[in-house]
């Protein structure tokens, strides 16, 4: 599949020239942003599924037994004033790349819902709406490009662990399973317009495999490719992901995708990620991605990290060589970016590093 043409190479060369040139900076938190909104079961639904069913699609959809308050990507169809505010204030705060609110818009983790039937137009609109945005910061400061991620999420069923500790073999889905909903994304994210595609939270590298398998399904299906970035988490401080990978091993297990970038997401904060991006980015032929949480949540389920605690020690990173792309994850705000993109601001990129003939060919 890499045989196929970028859809857009001059964006993408220009894409690479800013990686080169300087430390790029993501987006932070979507949910955390979302919640300070306190919206209702009512915003949540909109009009469209005021009346318990999905108006736009003859009667299909969640009935009135599924409640929609916490089901952030519907958010793009029923209040997208709420999310366009989300990403514009994000880009305001100095994101060159902003991610689409899509983590969960996949048909498995949209069935929860009953809301499976949305999983692409749920893409496609979520990538549209952070187009219009990135387009218009891009139309107020033109020598400063905006890109658009489109996000892929992990889903809510893991492919490589049983949810049934008395039945070690039994998995809740399988991998063709995982492909078509993933490649239902993939083509909806084409559609929206995003820049780059983005596999990310991956918790088991069996998923990120289904993912990139439709991701190259979906390239070959439009006869044009994206490049692509692969985000991993790991889960706890023994420094492994849920499927039990250390962060070289992650790395090696998709090198065959050839990503654009490799990085590190979620689950800790930026400090109990050193270790493992250190790992990473020793081994990385690609550009190296981080946007860890702002700290461990607190007993209530909030995050303490303030946005100078974590620009301080993220620029710590930056000047150990660690960087190409900086970001948030849970916790993070506006607030956090802006610290963030200061504290990174005169620090220069990690340089690729060049393998040899036999490290390139494996």
């Amino acid at each position: 599949m890499n045989a196929l043409p970028y859809r857009n190479p001059a964006r993408l060369a220009r894409l690479q020239a800013d990686l080169a040139r300087r430390i790029l900076i993501i987006d932070g938190a979507m949910g955390t942003m979302v919640q300070r909104h306190e919206l209702t079961e009512a915003d949540f639904r909109g009009q469209r599924f005021a009346q318990g069913f999905d108006s736009q699609t003859s009667g299909s959809g969640d009935g009135r037994e599924h409640d929609l308050k916490g089901n952030n990507d519907l958010l793009t169809l029923t209040r997208p004033d709420v999310i366009s505010g989300i990403h514009a204030a994000y880009l305001d705060a100095g994101a060159d790349l902003v991610e689409t609110n899509t983590f969960n818009s996949t048909s498995i983790s949209q069935a929860d819902y009953g809301l499976q039937h949305l999983a692409r137009e749920l893409n496609r609109e979520g990538a549209k709406l952070a187009r219009a945005c990135c387009d218009a910061a891009e139309a107020m400061d033109p020598h400063k490009p905006r890109y658009v991620i489109g996000v892929i999420g992990p889903t809510s069923r893991t492919a490589s662990i049983s949810p049934n500790v008395n039945d070690p073999g039994f998995r809740n889905v399988d991998f063709d399973t995982l492909v078509a909903a993933y490649r239902e994304a993939a083509d909806g994210l084409i559609e929206g317009g995003a820049d780059v595609l983005m596999v990310e939270t991956v918790f088991d590298t069996l998923n990120a495999k289904a993912a990139l398998f439709a991701i190259d399904d979906a390239f070959a299906a439009a006869g044009t490719r994206l490049p692509v970035m692969v985000s991993g988490t790991i889960t706890d401080k023994s420094g492994r992901t849920l499927s039990g990978q250390t962060a070289d091993a992650f790395w090696y297990s998709v090198r065959h995708a050839r990503p654009l970038a490799i990085g590190l997401n979620c689950a800790l904060g930026a400090k109990d990620l050193r270790a493992y991006l250190d790992m990473l980015a020793a081994v990385a032929d690609a550009h190296v991605s981080c946007h860890p949480n702002a700290g461990l949540p607190n007993a209530f389920g909030g995050y303490d990290e303030t946005p100078a605690d974590m620009a301080r020690v993220l620029r710590e990173f930056a000047q150990a060589g660690l960087l190409n792309l900086v970001g948030g994850c849970c916790g993070t705000t506006p607030e956090h970016i802006r610290a963030i993109a200061e504290a990174v601001a005169d620090v220069p990129p990690r340089a690729l590093p060049t393998l040899d003939a036999q490290e390139r060919a494996a």
